[in-house]
């Protein structure tokens, strides 16, 4: 169910397919942690992927190390990149900040603190006027421009829940597959998996690990 990217004493870095739960979720179907807990019985948890979320999941084998990774993400001190298709073209050339406040929404969903017209765009990116929700902040670079979509590089600046698929439909480029949050029938958005892959992680000096998207984010963009 899983490779593993990076092996040694004090964690364990896997790539996680697309569509498995890291852990046990309301339906009890199988999940990702209890398959690594089977190689690795002392793994311990860091952080987590949505279940349509591919790429690189760090596991702790000890507890210090746990302890240390957790206080890195928490802090905001890992550097986290993704690589995700989205729908439409978004301009290329230079990075720009998505600056979204967001909000829990209905149904376990979040969304952003306003209204979606409220919503500004700029040379620099998108943000809106208001005091309100949790401060977010996600970075896009258009990596590649097919006829109907974008391949993108994202880096969340904070790891708010479900941050970069919300900020990306908040937009109108919302993520290639994803049923949650984008309109999964339409042309340019529909896939059979959400188009969204881990590919990169630094934390601190212990790691820099990088994973590939596989092929059919590139075949998606061209299609």
């Amino acid at each position: 169910m899983f490779e593993v990217l990076c092996e040694t004493d004090d964690f364990v870095a896997i790539e996680k397919p697309s569509g498995v739960s890291v852990l046990r979720d309301r339906a009890g179907l199988p999940n990702l942690f209890d398959v690594i807990r089977e190689q690795f019985p002392e793994a311990k948890l860091v952080h987590r992927l949505d279940k349509g979320t591919s790429g690189i999941l760090i596991v702790a084998r000890t507890k210090e190390f746990q302890a240390f990774a957790s206080r890195q993400f928490a802090k905001r001190k890992v550097r986290k990149f993704y690589v995700a298709v989205v729908a439409g073209h978004i301009a290329s050339g230079r990075s720009l900040t998505i600056d979204l406040p967001l909000n829990p929404g209905r149904k376990g969903r979040f969304r952003v603190a306003g209204l979606r017209e409220e919503i500004r765009s700029r040379r620099e990116g998108w943000f809106i006027d208001s005091s309100l929700g949790h401060p977010s902040t996600t970075r896009v670079r258009v990596l590649a421009i097919g006829p109907r979509r974008s391949l993108v590089l994202i880096q969340p600046l904070s790891g708010r829940t479900h941050q970069v698929r919300v900020h990306l439909a908040w937009i109108g480029h919302a993520i290639v597959g994803d049923t949650l949050y984008g309109a999964p029938r339409s042309n340019e958005q529909a896939w059979p998996r959400m188009l969204l892959h881990s590919s990169r992680i630094c934390l601190a000096d212990q790691c820099n690990l990088k994973s590939v998207p596989p092929d059919e984010f590139w075949q998606s963009v061209q299609s």
